[in-house]
């Protein structure tokens, strides 16, 4: 029975390009989530966009010498242009500073404000003493007041996992130029979160199948909520749709607040695009599944700020209330957090020069390669260290030994001997065995993506590879001149096998399934890739933007093993992967970073 799954992946945040390990949180897992997904017959709505507001944005708008309009533009692009070369399948990746998204989010944030979830507060901000700015939470760091870690943020201490205000940090510095921030008394809206305790409490007891350290350090934080601040003292952001603050240019929504509703409002602009303004609804409300796809240091936004939100504007906190203009929004089904992938030890940083750009990275090796190395050997339950040396090893032994040299040999062989996809007679016992191994994968590997545990899941997979080369090897049916009908016997249950191995590993290989299903003399679209192209701002005149989306409707990937057609023809494959220079294992290309 299908379902309406939506795939919520978390919003990258314009200030510069992105690194590998960004898109090892929230693209590749994402993606392949929801290709999985959509082959086994589920509608999928995969949605996200370009997060564009707050301090950050302004400061490297004046390092840059751009306005921040356009740097917002210019790093929008870049990103766009990123995902898309990723093959990221986006319905609809746009961005926060379109008009539909300061609709969107003014309107839930009334909803929130008439049911009494919102309270205007009096603290102490901090502000830099050079520029006069305000400083996010996120941009000081000190020591922590309960911990005594010397890397907290303002917002919350990673180590000890308690939310934090930023005039509690001993020893507070601006991690934007260093200097001590000057702490000034200013009036702010307020999430009340402690108004949601016990419902989200009740609602956290019921996600069992969670990834453990999602929801432990979700569990261990409820009783410490405290009212959380919406917005902040600064002129590039949403205004504020209330008497008093409208008319206040320094008073805007915080980033944080107006960022996670961008998934509702990417949904309802994907909507508006499609013709039917309601369409958004069928994965918002009733039986619909929501998984949001992000990095461990976002979980807290995930699997608790934002079901509050949630919750306020549908009336369900401890104050009550009604349904705002979006009716009863549905809470996450999953929070799926990665961890960190890291370079020797060390998180990716763009300022010491450890990072490696997405960019660079599919300009040398391609989108397959780095999708593989992601889902096989990424940060998925525990930070993970990024090395030349393992990238090269599973790309050269797993992908072109492995994988690549099956397909080759299998069409290659049945090419030089029949032409086409040759008819099988008497299939023996390790005929029968190999196939019913390759039918019963699905299930195996089916039921691992379902849970987002990739690297199992591709695992499972790549077995189904090894048995087959395995097979090939044990049968030797380049021996098999004098006995046609054993030789085409198995020629055809090496390629019934890639075809099948081919849709198993089509969420992680989209590109190379492509060209595999030719290989095998399939036409049309098998994995469909997103579509990069400019829209007009649906809410804003004379406004336009590049957009990521897709038509997936109409490609033949599905879940299950069908048949490969007897007769058809096959022409002489060219090689699936390049095997890399071993040395590259040492160093990496002359562009990247050293890595030991």
């Amino acid at each position: 029975m299908s379902a309406s799954v939506l795939t919520a992946v978390a919003w990258p945040y314009a200030n510069g390009p992105r690194h590998i390990g960004h898109v090892s949180g929230f693209g590749v897992p994402s993606d392949v989530f929801s290709r999985y997904m959509r082959m086994s017959g589920n509608r999928v709505l995969m949605v996200s966009g370009s997060d564009e507001h707050g301090t950050p944005i302004s400061v490297q708008a004046e390092k840059e010498g751009l306005t921040t309009r356009q740097l917002v533009d210019k790093y929008h692009r870049v990103i766009a242009d990123d995902l898309h070369g990723l093959g990221l399948s986006y319905d609809l990746f746009t961005r926060t500073t379109t008009g539909n998204h300061y609709k969107v989010v003014q309107e839930l944030f009334l909803a929130l404000w008439r049911n009494g979830y919102v309270i205007p507060k009096t603290e102490m901000g901090a502000i830099s003493p050079s520029t006069g700015r305000t400083l996010p939470d996120r941009y000081i760091e000190g020591t922590c007041p309960i911990c005594g870690y010397d890397g907290a943020r303002g917002d919350q201490c990673d180590n000890c996992g308690n939310q934090l205000d930023p005039v509690d940090l001993k020893n507070p510095r601006s991690r934007i130029n260093g200097e001590t921030p000057k702490f000034v008394e200013t009036e702010h809206l307020f999430l009340d979160l402690p108004q949601f305790i016990d419902a989200l409490g009740g609602w956290l007891q019921t996600r069992t199948e969670w990834r453990p350290n999602v929801l432990k350090f979700s569990r261990n934080l409820i009783d410490d909520l405290r009212p959380r601040a919406i917005t902040r003292d600064l002129d590039w952001g949403i205004p504020i749709p209330l008497d008093g603050w409208r008319e206040q240019p320094m008073k805007r929504f915080y980033v944080w607040f107006d960022a996670v509703i961008g998934y509702l409002s990417a949904s309802v602009e994907w909507a508006r695009r499609s013709g039917d303004d309601d369409a958004w609804k069928e994965f918002w409300t009733g039986d619909a599944q929501g998984y949001y796809f992000m990095g461990k240091d976002n979980i807290v936004f995930h699997s608790l700020i934002w079901p509050s939100l949630l919750l306020g504007q549908n009336g369900q906190g401890a104050k009550g209330g009604q349904p705002g203009a979006f009716g009863t929004l549905n809470l996450p089904t999953e929070v799926v957090s990665s961890e960190f992938l890291t370079m020797s030890g060390s998180k990716f940083s763009t300022s010491r020069g450890t990072v490696i750009y997405v960019t660079d990275f599919l300009k040398e090796f391609g989108p397959d390669a780095l999708r593989y190395f992601i889902s096989v050997a990424g940060p998925e339950n525990q930070d993970t260290d990024f090395t030349w040396e393992e990238f090269v090893r599973r790309t050269n032994f797993e992908l072109a030994n492995e994988w690549g040299n099956l397909v080759n040999r299998s069409i290659s062989m049945a090419h030089k001997n029949v032409g086409a996809v040759p008819r099988p007679t008497n299939p023996t016992q390790a005929d029968h065995e190999l196939l019913e191994l390759s039918r019963k994968a699905f299930d195996v590997v089916g039921g691992h993506l379902r849970r987002s545990r990739f690297k199992q899941a591709s695992g499972e997979a790549m077995k189904v590879v090894g048995a087959a080369n395995r097979y090939l090897s044990d049968q030797e049916p380049w021996k098999l001149k004098d006995d046609p009908e054993r030789r085409d016997t198995v020629l055809h249950t090496a390629l019934q096998v890639v075809q099948d191995a081919n849709a198993l590993l089509t969420p992680f290989l989209p590109h190379s399934a492509q060209k595999v299903h030719e290989a095998l003399g399939g036409t049309g679209v098998w994995a469909a890739q997103p579509q990069l192209t400019d829209v007009a701002d649906l809410d804003v005149p004379d406004r336009e933007y590049p957009v990521l989306t897709g038509d997936y409707a109409g490609e033949q990937a599905t879940w299950a093993s069908t048949p490969i057609e007897v007769g058809r023809p096959l022409a002489k494959p060219a090689p699936l992967f390049a095997k890399l220079d071993p040395e590259l294992g040492e160093t990496g290309p002359e562009w990247a970073p050293i890595v030991k």
